[in-house]
């Protein structure tokens, strides 16, 4: 068995102090190891960065020598010694959903970020004891062994659950089916209990309902609330972290929006890539890439079902769901990169630069392109099956099937049961638009005709955007450019990201970029810009052209339906 001591003398540093205790290795060296990665990001987080004050001793205090022998791996001469134990910092300055993060009254631990482990014994047993005040409440998915000290059944488990410690945690919880779920939050805001635990049940029943069972019997949100704006969530097999912010916000409507967004999309991770999983990583190797090109169904999926659980359970309206919809359309439209790299290729790169925009015109986004796809996939099934099939059935087929014993899913475990549902000619949304780049548009039209919607295509609202083909970001009261279409008037004159610009015209940008460039634009095809490029001041000639750029996306329902796609349209967004 390890055990992890957690203490904290000094919130104001950010500084865990931990303590891990291990046997030691028979052949008289021992190795050990931090995770390079976590779950549910698939870059490189290089935790290790952040240990510091590492020393280590035997069962007796005795002081053993060791060194560092790779980024992320410690080699130590533990001789004839029966025990490690292993003293050492880590810096907890990290406040999102995957990190850690220690506050005056708050020690918020994600294990995988800062717990050693001796490489090829990821199966032991683990015990976490907290020195925390005897007040002080524990947020956790882990088995309570007594008050402030947890077990994991093995290495896994452990560096799967997060845990809060805190004397303001706030608790509620509910039933759905036979599972027991367990809200947490823990930060500045007044939660109306009633109205969350009422739409957190709505979303569980549809999502049980559809899956028929849960992976664990207890399931625990962890919602950190913070005093400044903030988005993200992390999933985990019985438990998720979401951030958001500020709390004081938090049911205001874009802000509870929100958070129901993230509750459901986290909570279908339970089965979706925590419990199915691709078969190239069915098992985690925490010290290597773990790539795979199926990033476009665990996260592509899970981001459509999501929103569609919110339809399905009446927290939105159908036309909110079909808005959520055109800002994954928008995105596609928008990005360039979908031109040059397909979702699979990307989902592949996530290692490289996944979860930032990168390079432009480079990549897509996992994200909003798999839950196009899955819209794809679903409005194709549900057309060619007449209404008997859809998504769900695949899903949970797939689910049935390749969640047992790790055994995990490939690509053309996808396609069969697609074409299975539905017909061959499903795998032309595989081989076009899963492996190749290209836009998804002409697909998307011909597919969301068959229950009763359509795309419309309107004009950028921004003039820059429409008639120069440039996007701005403000800055601290900067206005830099944030992209530029290629082959657009912009990109022929010369403007590139990250320019400043300074004025139009002569005009000096006070936050009124739009009605200046409008101004210039009446009754002349051009406008001049003053801005620095590289912290060198340039003057450049934009020609307005008949194209128009930066188009809107917008779904939306037609009024003239058959019976055939209401009755589709029904079975897919619920009643």
């Amino acid at each position: 068995m390890w055990t992890y001591e957690f203490a904290c003398s000094n919130p104001s540093s950010r500084y865990l102090e931990i303590i891990f205790r291990a046997s030691a290795e028979p052949s008289g060296i021992t190795e050990i190891a931090i995770p390079k990665w976590r779950p549910g990001r698939y870059e490189f987080g290089n935790f290790a960065k952040n240990i510091g004050r590492l020393k280590i001793q035997d069962e007796n205090g005795r002081v053993l020598i060791f060194e560092k022998v790779s980024s992320h791996l410690w080699q130590i001469q533990s001789g004839k010694a029966k025990q490690i134990v292993v003293s050492y910092t880590y810096y907890a300055a990290q406040p999102d959903a995957g990190a850690c993060w220690v506050e005056d009254k708050l020690m918020y631990v994600n294990p995988i970020h800062c717990c050693f482990y001796l490489p090829g014994k990821l199966n032991t047993p683990c015990v976490l004891r907290l020195l925390v005040p005897d007040d002080w409440a524990v947020a956790s998915s882990l088995k309570v062994l007594v008050k402030r000290e947890l077990k994991a059944a093995t290495y896994h488990e452990l560096v799967d659950s997060p845990f809060f410690a805190s004397p303001d945690l706030q608790h509620k919880k509910y039933t759905a089916g036979s599972t027991g779920f367990h809200i947490w939050m823990q930060g500045d805001a007044k939660p109306e209990w009633a109205r969350i635990l009422n739409d957190f049940k709505a979303f569980t029943e549809v999502q049980l309902g559809m899956m028929k069972s849960f992976p664990v019997k207890e399931y625990h949100f962890m919602v950190l609330l913070l005093p400044f704006s903030f988005y993200h969530g992390v999933e985990h097999t019985a438990c998720t972290v979401l951030t958001l912010g500020p709390g004081y916000k938090l049911m205001q409507k874009s802000m509870y929006d929100d958070l129901m967004g993230v509750a459901s999309h986290e909570l279908f991770h339970a089965w979706n890539v925590k419990t199915l999983r691709p078969r190239d990583f069915a098992e985690y190797d925490y010290s290597a890439e773990n790539y795979s090109r199926l990033g476009w169904v665990y996260e592509g999926f899970t981001t459509y079902y999501g929103d569609l659980f919110l339809s399905r359970s009446g927290y939105f309206k159908h036309e909110e769901f079909l808005g959520e919809l055109s800002a994954r359309l928008q995105r596609h439209m928008d990005s360039t990169g979908r031109l040059n790299q397909s979702v699979s290729d990307s989902s592949f790169d996530t290692w490289l630069d996944g979860y930032v925009p990168g390079v432009p015109h480079r990549k897509t986004s996992i994200y909003d392109e798999g839950s196009l796809i899955a819209l794809m996939i679903d409005l194709y099934i549900r057309r060619f099956s007449g209404g008997n099939f859809s998504l769900d059935d695949l899903f949970r087929q797939l689910y049935e099937e390749f969640s047992k014993d790790n055994l995990g899913y490939r690509e053309q475990d996808v396609r069969v049961l697609a074409a299975a549902l539905s017909d061959e000619k499903v795998n032309r949304i595989f081989d076009v638009h899963v492996r190749k780049a290209g836009t998804y548009l002409p697909m998307l039209q011909e597919l969301l005709e068959s229950v009763g919607c359509y795309i419309s295509e309107q004009p950028a609202s921004n003039s820059y955007e429409r008639a120069f083909g440039f996007k701005v970001v403000n800055e601290g009261g900067v206005i830099k450019i944030s992209s530029v279409m290629p082959g657009s008037p912009a990109d022929k004159a010369g403007l590139a990201k990250e320019d400043e610009l300074i004025h139009v015209n002569g005009w000096k940008i006070e936050n009124d970029l739009h009605d200046k460039v409008s101004y210039a634009l009446q009754g002349q095809n051009s406008v001049v810009l003053g801005l620095f490029s590289s912290r060198q001041f340039r003057i450049l000639k934009l020609r307005k052209t008949e194209k128009h750029y930066y188009s809107r996306y917008v779904i939306s329902m037609q009024s003239d339906c058959t019976k055939n796609q209401l009755e589709l349209r029904k079975q897919w967004l619920g009643a």
